[in-house]
């Protein structure tokens, strides 16, 4: 019998979760005791390398020995062949979990702790430098902390890219009228496709977002936040909510924050499953209680924002970055990245894509590097024919643009967008026609309807695609489609209506044959 007790690390990542991480940790917990072994096994978050969940980790003095990915049936094999004293023989060994080449690569600021801690622990938070960017905010003046931030170049990471600093700014100089208010509102309502990475924040490293939400608080004079929270990640709302209870009790949250005398709440508000709630105005709308429907603006809701006052509303990756910004100081983030790029960005990969997962690094790494060197090529095995990158409102890129740097000013140069950088790979089965006919098709059910252009040209879009597809008129139909689609973009209240036309646009010009002959069954896409 061993007389160590040996630590096994098992993620609670939804990613994990769908692979059977909780009926793994069950059998694994079990066979250790069948056999004698004395077992530890802590539930962390996930790396974000997904083609391994569940991945499963065994601490060694060498390092963490990752073994992945791990099925029922591999648990008596590993047993019988010492995984737990660190045996690297097995099939689904993949090494030293630090010296995965996908991993190690990487320039890992905001995703430093993921997979690496218990989420909830707030002892290993800390021990990872967790909360020494509040500290050093509490002796800060808010202009100060403003400041920081401005040196950071951080830009809205939900894909909008507005510079954080100057919106922090904004709020930090408006007035907040009789109610003396201002509020922090994080926008987690993730909606874009092949996006993953403000889900594995707030499951793999949620006190670095209370940490950051706070920091904010401090610089603007706000003392409640909201994390609007999409209402399909049940894990994350679990993760949150422990998290907040244990920061709250341990004196990181609430009132008089570490003796400080300064106060900040935070609360979990539950989205309402709708996509357009992503834009900042419909978000505030849903949380006041209201139908989530776009404001007009001006005003800004910097300004006017939740219940009429002055709110910063940031996406989870935005407020992740400020605990490290705050800790390192501004210029030790501007330091990485490229032009007005700034810091690094989790790309997420996804679609048709043989290694899925996260993978954050500095900006101006290119398209093709992620797909190739970290992706490792389709799933299928047969050559990528195109990506979008950025969610369901951008632009689809054919492989002549695969070499542009990840960056937002050279992406906007080609017609494309980064946005929350999601990235979704199609193969050469795939017909872009029915593409164009998704997005189109998207914008109708997600329209919050308010505006013509969005609610009754997308609709229109469909049809037109429809006739085009059926060889009806072609000519005439793609002239017309590239019309309804310059009023949908000059005319549209917001960017749902105003983007929808980006992808289809850039279908019809890089793959035109697609819209030339009679539609295929399409097998290659996400």
């Amino acid at each position: 019998m061993s007389a160590s007790v040996t630590k096994i690390y098992i993620p609670r990542d939804t990613t994990a979760l769908a692979m059977g991480a909780d009926r793994l940790a069950r059998e694994i917990a079990a066979e250790a005791a069948n056999r004698g072994e004395t077992v530890e096994i802590i539930r962390n978050g996930s790396r974000g390398l997904f083609w391994l969940e569940p991945l499963v980790e065994v601490e060694t003095t060498a390092g963490r020995i990752a073994y992945g990915p791990v099925e029922s049936q591999d648990i008596d094999s590993l047993f019988d062949q010492s995984f737990l004293q660190g045996e690297t023989s097995h099939p689904l060994c993949q090494g030293l979990t630090e010296e995965i080449p996908y991993l190690k690569k990487q320039q890992r600021l905001t995703f430093a702790r993921a997979g690496v801690t218990d989420p909830v622990s707030l002892d290993d938070y800390q021990q990872l430098d967790g909360f020494s960017g509040l500290k050093k905010a509490l002796l800060m003046d808010g202009q100060a902390i403003v400041d920081e931030v401005k040196t950071s170049g951080l830009r809205g990471r939900g894909g909008a890219a507005f510079p954080t600093g100057i919106k922090w700014q904004t709020v930090l100089n408006a007035s907040p009228g009789a109610t003396g208010q201002k509020y922090i509102v994080c926008n987690a309502d993730e909606g874009d496709s092949g996006t993953f990475a403000d889900r594995m924040v707030m499951e793999a490293d949620p006190y670095m977002l209370i940490e950051g939400m706070t920091i904010a608080g401090l610089a603007v004079g706000a003392d409640q936040g909201y994390i609007y929270l999409r209402s399909e990640y049940p894990v994350a709302h679990q993760i949150l909510n422990e998290a907040i209870a244990k920061a709250e009790t341990a004196g990181f949250l609430g009132t008089n924050i570490l003796g400080s005398g300064k106060t900040f709440n935070l609360e979990v508000r539950l989205g309402a499953k709708a996509y357009i709630c992503g834009e900042e105005t419909s978000l505030l709308e849903s949380l006041e209680g209201k139908r989530g429907m776009v404001r007009a603006k001006p005003p800004l809701p910097a300004i006017v924002g939740l219940f009429g006052q002055p709110t910063i509303v940031n996406n989870v990756l935005s407020l992740a970055a400020i605990p490290y910004i705050l800790s390192k100081g501004g210029q030790a983030y501007a330091d990485y990245g490229m032009g007005r790029s700034l810091g690094t960005l989790p790309f997420q990969l996804a679609g048709n894509i043989k290694q899925g997962g996260l993978i954050e690094l500095a900006f101006g790494v290119t398209l093709r590097e992620l797909l190739e060197e970290y992706g490792g090529g389709t799933f299928t095995g047969r050559p990528m024919r195109a990506v979008q990158v950025g969610g369901p409102l951008c632009a689809y890129l054919p492989e002549s643009q695969w070499d542009t740097p990840m960056d937002y000013e050279a992406f906007q140069a080609i017609g494309a967008g980064l946005g929350h950088g999601g990235i979704v790979v199609f193969d050469d089965t795939v017909d872009m026609s029915e593409q164009a006919r998704f997005s189109m098709e998207f914008c109708v059910a997600e329209s919050c309807g308010k505006c013509t252009p969005c609610r009754i040209g997308s609709t229109r879009g469909v049809e037109v695609i429809d006739r085009i597809r059926n060889n009806e008129n072609r000519t005439a139909n793609l002239e017309l489609l590239s019309d309804l689609c310059e009023t949908m973009i000059d005319g549209s209240l917001c960017a749902m209506g105003g983007m929808t036309p980006f992808p289809v646009q850039s279908a019809v010009k890089y793959f035109p044959d697609d819209f030339n002959q009679q539609p295929k069954n399409s097998e290659g896409g996400a």
